[in-house]
């Protein structure tokens, strides 16, 4: 295994920029998700470290290494692709082994590489089968399991689990998480689903706009958002943004627009009377207290409830463990933990709470 090293990476099509100075350090063994909506620039930079796209500016390392004119064939990873990209007149050990067979191993020493590979990932029974006898999750592990016997530095994602049923994308995630704990080969991810990065990264890479939002573990990004855009994208149901600004005699109290007061455990650098965004996640709220809540929608999933409802004129969404009986239009008064409120700045979009 390798680290694998961005410095300053740039990409342009043309005269349209589309990466803008990525600069990301990834350490031997760590599984890092680069996370972030479509168009962000995730994809275009896995595909650079791949050898798939050219390197406008900046530098790419992959261990001690310039990989930035290097094919793709000289860079020791291993792809595993959103469409699993598996030869359909071959069979599973076949596709398994295909890579070692272009590089000339022996018959012999490919199947004692695909054995192994094929018992973690449980398609031992499987070996003698055709990809069209099987089903979509073992698809997908079949073309992890090419990639695992190719023994590379570095495993490559791109949007592995987007073509699977939503139950199958959580067991599938529980292993992938197992197989990097078992191999403890560096990894790199890319998906636009938070849940996968929350789940699976051991460091998530937040893209916005072709640049870096934020770097950092899934809670610290969860508890210590560093702007709007990471406090908006990460978590589900997303954070609830409201404006207003600082009581001007008292740092702890957050006016809105509406005049309601609100909260806030962490005075920050907010000058009294400025335009802020205050921001508070659904499971923050709980019943009982002085913020009235006029409900719209109450939606009951069985250990939990969510219920969308307005603060004056603003739309919010609250999770709650308790079972709520509400109705729409009823008002019903709820409580915040100020020490998770969040407070950022309107123009920047910073976040300006200690």
């Amino acid at each position: 295994m390798a680290s694998v090293t961005f410095k300053d990476v740039r990409k342009a099509f043309g005269t349209v920029e589309v990466l803008h100075g990525v600069s990301i350090a990834i350490e031997e063994g760590e599984f890092v998700v680069l996370v972030g909506p479509s168009g962000c620039g995730k994809s275009t930079l896995l595909r650079m470290l791949a050898g798939l796209e050219h390197v406008t500016a900046g530098e790419i390392w992959i261990g001690d290494r310039v990989v930035n004119a290097l094919p793709p064939k000289e860079r020791d990873i291993a792809m595993v692709f959103q469409n699993y990209a598996l030869y359909p007149h071959i069979t599973v050990a076949e596709n398994m082994g295909f890579s070692l067979k272009l590089k000339g191993v022996g018959k012999a020493e490919i199947a004692e590489r695909v054995r192994p590979a094929a018992e973690i990932l449980g398609l031992s029974h499987l070996l003698d089968r055709y990809p069209r006898q099987l089903s979509g999750g073992q698809r997908q592990r079949v073309a992890m399991g090419r990639a695992i016997v190719r023994e590379p530095q570095v495993f490559l994602f791109d949007e592995p689990l987007s073509n699977l049923d939503a139950k199958l994308r959580v067991s599938m995630r529980s292993e992938m998480k197992n197989l990097h704990q078992r191999l403890k080969t560096t990894t790199v991810y890319v998906t636009h689903d938070q849940i996968e990065a929350m789940t699976m990264a051991d460091k998530i890479v937040v893209m916005h706009d072709g640049a870096v939002a934020q770097v950092g573990a899934p809670l610290e990004l969860y508890d210590r958002p560093d702007n709007l855009f990471v406090a908006g994208f990460i978590g589900s149901p997303a954070m609830n943004f409201l404006t207003g600004h600082i009581e001007g005699g008292d740092a702890r109290r957050f006016v809105t627009g509406d005049g309601h007061v609100l909260p806030v455990g962490r005075p920050g650098t907010a000058a009294a009377g400025a335009e802020l965004i205050y921001g508070v996640r659904p499971e923050s709220f709980h019943l009982g207290g002085d913020v009235p809540l006029t409900v719209d929608v109450v939606e009951p999933t069985g250990s939990e409830t969510h219920v969308l409802a307005r603060l004056g004129k603003t739309e919010v969404t609250c999770v709650f463990r308790e079972r709520i009986a509400a109705r729409p239009g009823e008002e019903i008064r709820v409580g915040i933990d100020p020490e998770s409120v969040h407070v950022f700045d309107a123009k920047s979009g910073e976040r300006v709470s200690a």
